[in-house]
């Protein structure tokens, strides 16, 4: 574990300061605070989850918190400590307080029982070196308005209703709807606690950005909900007309039917030109279902970054796409309980075994790389290609399908 600078202390933030646990937040990202959002919402953060690094003069240096999270993993779940709003003030820097922060927040994560720890990272090059590796990707893509889908069975036998937004009504549905539409897709996070929910379907003036408040399109089969989006859109007139762009938040139905019906709807409204995207998983049925998929824009980014902070904890919680008998070397600077060889024994009829061992190693890896490998999105072999695995070309393709999902991992929001 990393130690402080002489003066500095980890504290937890009391009630009276949660206004400087703000402020110090937005001190670092340059964020500028709305008083009227910020007294609308409720603050997302358990208290008991928030943490600060008192400078001297007994200010707040930086913070971090987290959340209670049930990860789903490949064949179940696991507890996760969601790391968040992870800040740094930009005159308390390179004193290794970030550094300091990350190993409370591990050792705290430890005492709970959470033997994985996720996060997004707002700087791609910051959380390696902590042991936390890119575990999954997402897409999101502009598309034209009339984009053509192809044909699915039952698609046409749904029906659309649009109406506002209403927190009140709409929190808990939207919550029950995208649980249900990513079920078994690792990496789904729910969001569990009240506030998160509330702040799913929040629209305060200050997020709008020119974009009309917000729209609820759900997809029925009756008066069953099969599909569901948030959206809104931006009036925007040029020489030809009409250039209204449409920016989909949020998007989850239940099966292809009701993904077919809810895509034809946003992707034919009336006046607009483009459609956004929300976050989507690499693999999801809208790539599958355009017709042409060339004029869309896409853009890849990481998505969810993982540490394990229990090997064997971690591993077991997890199933395995094959039979797997492999000894793993694993490197971690920060925890070395989890250093060493372990010997990863899975089956069949979802039985795991994981144990420490005296036997060669197969694959040595560090922390990081097992991280990245295990919701299933990455290939220890591709990282072996890389040189950041090593070990023989069978027991990398062996570790290859053990591990693989066959839903690509993503977390559809942000924490």
């Amino acid at each position: 574990m990393s130690a402080l600078p002489p003066g500095y202390r980890t504290v937890a933030v009391p009630a009276d300061r949660l206004a400087e646990f703000r402020t110090t937040d937005q001190l670092a990202f340059a964020s500028v605070p709305d008083p009227e959002t910020e007294a609308s919402l409720p603050f997302p953060i358990p208290q008991d989850r928030m943490m600060a690094v008192e400078a001297p003069d007994g200010t707040f240096a930086a913070v971090h918190g987290s959340y209670e999270f049930a990860m789903p993993v490949p064949g179940g779940t696991v507890p996760c400590a969601g790391l968040t709003w992870v800040a740094v003030r930009p005159d308390q820097r390179r004193r290794g307080l970030l550094r300091a922060m990350i190993a409370t927040h591990l050792e705290r994560s430890l005492g709970r029982g959470e033997p994985v720890s996720a996060l997004f990272a707002a700087e791609a090059a910051i959380y390696g070196r902590f042991g936390y590796g890119s575990a999954a990707d997402d897409v999101r893509l502009t598309l034209p308005r009339g984009a053509a889908l192809r044909p699915v069975p039952g698609s046409d036998a749904l029906t659309v209703h649009l109406e506002r937004v209403d927190p009140d009504r709409h929190a808990d549905l939207v919550e029950d709807l995208g649980r249900r539409a990513g079920a078994g897709r690792p990496g789904w996070m729910p969001r569990g606690a009240a506030p998160l929910r509330v702040r799913a379907v929040a629209d305060p003036p200050a997020w709008r950005h020119g974009f009309e408040p917000l729209l609820l399109a759900t997809v029925r089969d009756g008066r069953e909900v099969r599909g569901l989006a948030l959206l809104a859109r931006k009036e925007a007139w040029g020489e030809a007309g009409p250039d209204y762009t449409v920016q989909v938040r949020l998007a989850a139905a239940l099966d292809a039917a009701a993904t077919h019906r809810l895509w034809t709807f946003l992707l034919d409204l009336d006046l607009t030109t483009r459609v956004e995207t929300p976050v989507l998983p690499v693999d999801d049925p809208l790539l599958h279902l355009l017709v042409d998929p060339r004029p869309a824009r896409r853009r890849l980014a990481d998505n969810l970054w993982v540490r394990l902070l229990d090997v064997p904890a971690a591993l077991t919680a997890r199933r395995y796409a094959a039979p797997l008998d492999v000894v793993l070397d694993v490197t971690d600077d920060l925890l070395p309980q989890n250093a060493g060889r372990w010997r990863v024994v899975a089956d069949h009829a979802g039985s795991v075994d994981v144990a420490r061992t005296t036997a060669d190693a197969d694959v040595r890896l560090d922390v990081r790389e097992l991280g990245a490998l295990y919701l299933g999105g990455r290939s220890a072999a591709a990282l072996g290609d890389a040189g950041l695995v090593t070990g023989e070309a069978a027991a990398l393709g062996t570790l290859t399908t053990a591990f693989l999902s066959p839903r690509a991992p993503v977390c559809p929001w942000n924490f």
